[in-house]
C-alpha cells in the first residue's frame, strides 16, 4: 500500500488447479489492521489524485490500456496458469480491460455537468460530478482481471482512490495487473492492493467504514457474501455496487435454430468449466423440441474437449480446491427422479476418464447435463458454480417467463427463437438486468451496463457511462448575481393566464 509491500500475518499459496503441484504464488495475507490502514493511506492520497484534471486523468487510463495491450500475451498465460481459464478466454478477458480502457480514456473529457435555467433572473444553476473518495473494491478470481478493471478504472478516473482486494487463488494475477496500473504513472497510495482472507477483510472494512475512510465498496462475489457486505455498507448509510450471482435460464423456443441454440447453451454452460457468474443454468426448453435439443446438446458436449487449458478445449480445471468441493456438494442435489444424461460424473481420473483423458494432477470434473429438472428441486432454483446445466421443459411463453424468473436471481438470461413476438415479450416479462436474443448468457461488452436485480445484485450496473454514477456523486450548485436575496418557490414571478378565454 502506498507504493510499499507490507508485512502479512499469515501466508497463502496459489497453485495452479491444472498442475496442482505447481505454485504459482505465495502471498502474505494482511489482517484486518492492515486492510483499514491501506484505507487510510488511500484517503490522503485521494485529495491530491482529485485534484489532477480529469482530462489528464484520461490520459493515464489511456496508459494502463496501451501497456495492458503491449503485454497481453504475458497476461493471458499466467491468467490461464493461475486458475486454470483456456487460454482463449483469458486473452479475450484481457482484452475487455484494454476495452475498458480505450472507452474510459475519453470519459476524462466527458464528466459533463449541466448548465440549469433559473426561475429567477441573475441566477445561474449547474451540477457536476465530484468523486465519491475512497473506493474498496473486492473481486473474485473467475475473471481475476477484466472484472476488476470495470471497478478500477472508472473509479480512478472519476478522481477516486482505491482499495483492492483480490482473491487470494488468483493473487499472482492481480499482483501483475498492479504492477501494470502503477506504470502508467499513478501516484503512489491511488491503488492499493491488499491480500486477505474473508474474515480479515470484512473486519477491516467494518473498521474503516467506523472511521470515515471508504465511501463506495464495489463487490463481486456469492450472493451470500454480498448480502452481507450490503448489511454493513446499509449501517453506515452507503449503497455498495454488488455484482453477485446468477441462476441464468436460456429458454429454447420450438421455432429456435437448434444447432445455434446447442452452439450457444455449450459455451454458456461449459466455458471457464461452469464457473462464471453468467453462466448458463438451466436451459428451459419447449416441450416440442426438448428431446430434440437436448440429443444435439448432449453429442455436441460428448465431442468437446476438456483438458489442458494451454490447448484447444471447452473448458479446463476448476479454480481452486474449494470450489471442487463446493461443485462435489452440487452433484449431490441430483436427485432419482433426473436423468444425467450426458455420462460420467465427478471427477475426471484414472479411474473415470473422459475420452481417454485421466486428469492427472488437476482439478478437472466431467461436465454435466441434467434432464428431468422441476421448479421446486434444489439444482432448479440455488447457483451451482461449475459445470452443471439443468434441463427442464415448457408449454406456453407465460411458463417460460415464470420459469426463468422462479429462482429469484436476475443477473442474464437468453432466450433463442426466429419470432420477434417471442423475442420481446421475453425482455418484457424477464427479471434479468441483461437478455440475449440467439445468443448465449454469458459475454458483456465494455460499453453496454452489466448487473443485475434480486439475488444476483442490488441493481447497480458496471461498465459503460453507467457506472459513473456508482464513482461520482452529483453536486448543485446555485450562483446568485442579482445583488440581492431571492428566495426559490417564493420571489418567482406571476403569469395569469386567462383561462376562460375561447375562440
Amino acid at each position: 500500500m502506498g507504493g510499499k509491500d507490507a508485512a502479512g500475518s499469515d501466508t497463502y499459496t496459489s497453485a495452479n488447479p491444472a498442475r496442482l503441484d505447481e505454485a504459482v504464488a505465495r502471498v502474505g495475507l494482511a489482517d484486518a489492521g492492515t486492510f483499514a490502514a491501506a484505507c487510510r493511506t488511500a484517503k490522503d492520497a485521494q485529495r491530491e489524485w482529485a485534484k489532477v484534471p480529469a482530462p489528464v486523468r484520461g490520459r493515464v487510463i489511456a496508459s494502463i490500456g496501451r501497456l495492458v495491450e503491449a503485454n497481453a500475451e504475458s497476461l493471458a498465460a499466467l491468467v490461464t496458469e493461475e486458475i486454470g481459464k483456456p487460454y482463449a478466454e483469458a486473452l479475450g478477458e484481457v482484452r475487455e480491460i484494454v476495452d475498458t480502457c480505450d472507452f474510459f480514456l475519453g470519459e476524462g473529457r466527458r464528466l459533463y455537468g449541466q448548465t440549469v435555467p433559473s426561475e429567477m433572473p441573475d441566477k445561474n444553476l449547474f451540477t457536476f460530478r465530484n468523486p465519491v473518495g475512497v473506493a474498496t473494491v473486492i473481486t473474485a478470481g473467475n475473471f481475476p482481471v477484466a472484472v476488476p478493471s470495470w471497478y478500477l478504472v472508472p473509479a480512478l478516473l472519476c478522481g477516486n482512490a482505491v482499495v483492492w482486494k483480490p482473491a487470494e487463488y488468483a493473487a499472482a494475477s492481480a499482483h501483475a495487473m498492479y504492477r501494470l496500473f502503477a506504470a502508467a504513472g499513478l501516484p503512489d497510495g491511488v491503488l492499493n492492493v491488499v491480500f486477505a482472507d474473508g474474515a480479515q477483510t470484512f473486519e477491516g472494512l467494518e473498521r474503516a467504514l467506523t472511521e470515515g475512510t471508504v465511501d463506495k465498496i464495489g463487490f463481486t462475489g456469492s450472493s451470500e457474501v454480498g448480502r452481507k457486505i450490503g448489511e454493513l455498507a446499509g449501517r453506515h448509510l452507503q449503497s455498495p455496487c454488488l455484482e453477485l450471482g446468477g441462476k441464468n435460464p436460456m429458454v429454447i423456443m420450438p421455432d429456435a435454430d437448434l444447432d445455434l441454440a446447442v452452439e450457444g447453451a455449450l459455451f454458456a454452460g461449459f466455458g471457464t468449466a461452469g464457473q462464471r457468474c453468467t453462466s448458463l443454468g438451466t436451459a428451459i426448453v419447449h416441450e416440442s423440441v426438448h428431446q430434440d435439443f437436448t440429443d444435439r446438446f448432449v453429442r455436441a458436449l460428448k465431442a468437446a474437449r476438456v483438458g489442458d487449458p494451454r490447448e484447444d478445449v471447452l473448458a479446463g480445471p476448476l479454480l481452486d480446491r474449494k470450489f471442487a468441493d463446493r461443485y462435489e456438494e452440487y452433484l449431490t442435489w441430483i436427485q432419482p427422479h433426473h436423468r444425467v444424461v450426458s455420462g460420467p460424473t465427478g471427477r475426471i481420473t484414472e479411474d473415470n476418464p473422459r475420452d481417454g483423458f485421466t486428469g492427472e494432477g488437476g482439478l478437472y470434473y466431467h461436465p454435466v447435463v441434467v434432464d428431468g429438472v422441476r421448479p421446486d428441486d434444489r439444482i432448479f432454483l440455488e447457483e451451482t458454480f461449475g459445470p452443471i446445466v439443468g434441463v427442464t421443459t415448457f408449454s406456453t411463453m407465460a411458463e417460460a417467463v415464470e420459469l426463468a424468473n422462479r429462482p429469484g436471481y436476475g443477473l442474464s438470461s437468453s432466450i433463442y427463437t426466429t419470432n420477434p413476438k417471442h423475442a420481446f415479450a421475453f425482455r418484457e416479462g424477464v427479471s434479468a438486468g441483461m437478455v440475449s436474443i440467439n445468443n448465449s448468457t454469458s459475454g458483456a461488452e465494455a460499453h453496454l451496463p452489466f448487473g443485475g436485480n434480486g439475488k444476483s445484485g442490488n441493481g447497480s450496473r458496471q461498465s459503460g457511462m453507467w457506472v459513473l454514477d456508482q464513482f461520482t456523486r452529483w453536486q448543485s450548485m446555485n450562483w446568485d448575481h442579482s445583488g440581492r436575496l431571492q428566495k426559490a418557490q417564493m420571489d418567482v414571478a406571476e403569469i395569469t393566464p386567462d383561462h376562460g378565454f375561447r375562440l
